[in-house]
């Protein structure tokens, strides 16, 4: 006599990803239609710097178009991180509460630093500065993140991820946000030296800061 041995086959729900992903080419879609030729400027961002040589004034942070795009940002960043925390063992990629709970963190993260900043920036009469800064490099980190998109699809749908890949796009994106500080540093350079002082106290607070105790949070988390 044969013993049958039924094992529980695990399903794993990606239609929320799906929708999620379809609903950011849908917003970036109607983004463009809205924003032809703003995003026809955007698109060249890579290689050419008309786009914030003309949508540089901080009045632009609040615009339709930044706010849009900012929200495929998020998206993509929120997958990107869950993909690496799945690749290394930290969680599922499938996991729709860790994609909320990521998203949640991400928001509160960054609207948390935008407002500390503006208040700093009224503090220290350099609102003006710390706006278009702000603009400067959330333009880039939104081109980036639309970067990743298909990128983070690729990745979602593919069963086998390697480390090594992974670990080579991650290092991509640090020297991308390393290079977009560095550019908006050079492009901002005469006001940052006028304010050198101001800028420092800036830099450490809410740019070095930040970053490094999420690092030490979630390095002391999964010891």
């Amino acid at each position: 006599m044969v013993d049958n041995i039924l094992h529980l086959r695990v399903i794993e729900n990606k239609d929320w990803a799906t929708v999620l992903f379809v609903l950011s080419f849908a917003v970036i879609a109607i983004t463009k239609s809205a924003f032809e030729s703003r995003f026809s400027d955007f698109a060249k961002l890579i290689y050419s710097d008309k786009y914030t040589s003309i949508y540089k004034e901080s009045s632009n942070l609040k615009s339709g178009f930044t706010i849009s795009l900012f929200f495929v940002q998020i998206i993509s960043l929120a997958f990107f991180i869950q993909l690496s925390f799945a690749t290394f063992g930290f969680g599922s990629k499938t996991d729709w509460v860790l994609h909320i709970q990521i998203t949640t963190l991400l928001v509160f993260f960054i609207l948390s630093k935008f407002l500390i900043e503006k208040i700093i920036g009224t503090a220290f009469e350099m609102e003006e500065f710390v706006e278009q800064f702000n603009l400067h490099k959330l333009t880039f980190r939104t081109y980036m993140g639309l970067f990743i998109l298909p990128v983070n699809i690729i990745l979602f749908y593919y069963d086998s991820i390697s480390r090594i890949f992974l670990t080579i796009i991650i290092v991509i994106v640090i020297i991308i946000n390393i290079l977009t500080y560095l550019i908006s540093i050079k492009n901002y350079q005469n006001i940052i030296f006028s304010k050198l002082f101001y800028f420092i106290l800036y830099l450490c607070a809410l740019e070095i800061a930040p970053y490094y105790f999420m690092y030490y949070w979630f390095t002391k988390g999964i010891t």
